[in-house]
C-alpha cells in the first residue's frame, strides 16, 4: 500500500453554502478555569477545548465569567463600536484614493478591545496589523493613526512605514511589522529583559494563524518556554490568511492552542468573539505570567468578516455570505446583548453612541488631512529621512544632507 499525500479541505467555495462543520464549539460556561500554578499539562484539554462566557442568553455563566462592572462593559463595547466606525471610515477614504492601503478588523474587535482592559498600563504590547482596537483602548488619537495612513506631516512614522504600521512608545506599543510573526520573538525578548530587570509588566502579543508557519513563531515559543518568559502570546485564527484556509496552516487535525502544551506552555482556546472570554483568558495568562509560572498561548477562534486588506477580494475564494453564518456571532452584537439584557443599555442609547462615534471619526478626519494628504501639503521636512538611525551623523551623511537642504531652499520648498 502506498502512501498518499494529504491536502487539506476547503469546507465552501464561492457559491458553496457556508460549512463551519469544522468549528469545534462547546457550551458556554463548562470549560473549567484551572489556578493559575496549574502545571502546563494541565492546561492540555482548554487547548483544545472552547472557553466561553457568554451564553445564548446573553449572560455570563461558568467560572470563567468576570466580574466586570457595566461601565467597563460599556467602555469595551464603545472601543468596539469605534473601532469598526474608523475602519469603516478608512476603508471608503482607500476607495477614494484618498489613502493607499488599508486592513480592518471586522468580526475581530472583541480580541484586541478585551485584551487592552485585562492589560496593564504598563504592559508591552507588540500587535500584528489588525489591532486597532489595542491603539484605541491605550488612547491615541484617531488623528495620529490616520496621519499615519496618510503619511502627512504628522505621520508618528516620518513616512518610513507602510500604511497601519502604527506604533506608540508613550503608550508602550511596539512597532507593527509587515513581516509574518517577527513581534512573536521580539515580544518574548521583551518579557526576558523585564524578568531580568525584575519588573512586573509583561509582554503581549498577537498573530494571525497563518503566521504560525514562520520559523518566528516556533523560536518565540522555544525561548518562552525554556526562560519561562512572562508573555501572553495570541494567535488570532480568523479562518483566513489572505486567500489560504486555516487547515493549510496546520489548524485541521489539532488547535493551535494545543501547540502551546506541545512546546512546554500553557495553552487557551478561547470564543474570540466572546469580550467576556477573551478577558478572561487574558487575565488569567497575564497573572499567570506575572506570577512567575510562565508564558501562555492562547488561541481566539473568530472570524475575518472583511478582506485581508484593500488588496483583496475574499469572493473570489469564499462564499459571500460566511460572516452571517459564523456560528460564534458578532462581538458587537453579543457585548451589545449582554448589556441589554443586564438592564444597562438599550437601541436608542447604541445608536446615539454609533451616531457620537460616526461624528468623531469624521471630525478627527477632517482634522488629520489638514496636515497634509497624499497629494497636497503640508509636508514632511526630507532631512528628516537623515534622523533616528545614527547617534552621531557620519561626515558623507552631513554632506548628502546639506546638499538636500541646498537644492531645496534654491528651489524655495
Amino acid at each position: 500500500m502506498t502512501s498518499r499525500l494529504h491536502v487539506p479541505a476547503v469546507p465552501a467555495r464561492p457559491g458553496e453554502q457556508p460549512d463551519f462543520s469544522y468549528v469545534k464549539v462547546a457550551a458556554a460556561g463548562v470549560a473549567p478555569r484551572p489556578p493559575i500554578d496549574v502545571p502546563v499539562l494541565g492546561t492540555a484539554p482548554l487547548a483544545e477545548d472552547l472557553v466561553r462566557v457568554l451564553d445564548d442568553g446573553h449572560r455570563a455563566v461558568g467560572p470563567w465569567a468576570p466580574k466586570l462592572d457595566s461601565e467597563t462593559l460599556r467602555s469595551g463595547l464603545r472601543v468596539m463600536m469605534l473601532t469598526r466606525a474608523f475602519d469603516d471610515r478608512m476603508q471608503r477614504a482607500q476607495r477614494q484614493g484618498r489613502i493607499t492601503f488599508y486592513m480592518r478588523s471586522l468580526g475581530e474587535e472583541a480580541v484586541s478591545a478585551a485584551a487592552a482592559i485585562a492589560l496593564r498600563k504598563g504592559d508591552m504590547l507588540f500587535p500584528s496589523y489588525r489591532n486597532q482596537g489595542l491603539f484605541l483602548s491605550r488612547g491615541l488619537s484617531l488623528v495620529d493613526l490616520m496621519s499615519q495612513l496618510l503619511s502627512n506631516s504628522r505621520d508618528m512614522c516620518k513616512g518610513r512605514q507602510l500604511p497601519v504600521m502604527y506604533h506608540s512608545a508613550e503608550h508602550r506599543i511596539f512597532s507593527i511589522s509587515g513581516n509574518l510573526a517577527t513581534q512573536f520573538p521580539q515580544a518574548v525578548g521583551w518579557a526576558m529583559a523585564a524578568a531580568i530587570k525584575g519588573e512586573t509588566d509583561i509582554a503581549a502579543a498577537w498573530l494571525g494563524e497563518g503566521s504560525t508557519a514562520e520559523a518566528d513563531f516556533h523560536h518565540a515559543l522555544t525561548f518562552a518556554k525554556v526562560y519561562k518568559a512572562p508573555a501572553v502570546l495570541n494567535v488570532v485564527n480568523n479562518q483566513w490568511a489572505i486567500s489560504t484556509f486555516q487547515g493549510y496552516a496546520g489548524g485541521e487535525q489539532r488547535s493551535f492552542a494545543a501547540r502551546g502544551p506541545g512546546m512546554g506552555i500553557a495553552g487557551l482556546r478561547v470564543d474570540g468573539n466572546d469580550f467576556l472570554a477573551v478577558y478572561a483568558a487574558t487575565a488569567w495568562a497575564a497573572e499567570r505570567a506575572r506570577a512567575g509560572h510562565g508564558a501562555t498561548l492562547i488561541e481566539h477562534v473568530t472570524y475575518r468578516a472583511g478582506a485581508h486588506s484593500t488588496s483583496d477580494d475574499p469572493a473570489r475564494y469564499r462564499p459571500k455570505d460566511e460572516f452571517d453564518a459564523w456560528p460564534l456571532g458578532d462581538p458587537v452584537e453579543r457585548l451589545k446583548s449582554h448589556l441589554v439584557t443586564l438592564g444597562e443599555w438599550d437601541d436608542a442609547r447604541h445608536e446615539s453612541l454609533s451616531k457620537e462615534l460616526d461624528e468623531s471619526v469624521s471630525a478627527a478626519w477632517h482634522e488629520a488631512v489638514s496636515y497634509g494628504t497624499l497629494n497636497e501639503g503640508p509636508r514632511l521636512d526630507p532631512s528628516l529621512m537623515f534622523e533616528d538611525v545614527f547617534k552621531e551623523l557620519p561626515p558623507h551623511l552631513i554632506a548628502q544632507r546639506d546638499e538636500l537642504l541646498a537644492e531645496l531652499a534654491e528651489r524655495g520648498e
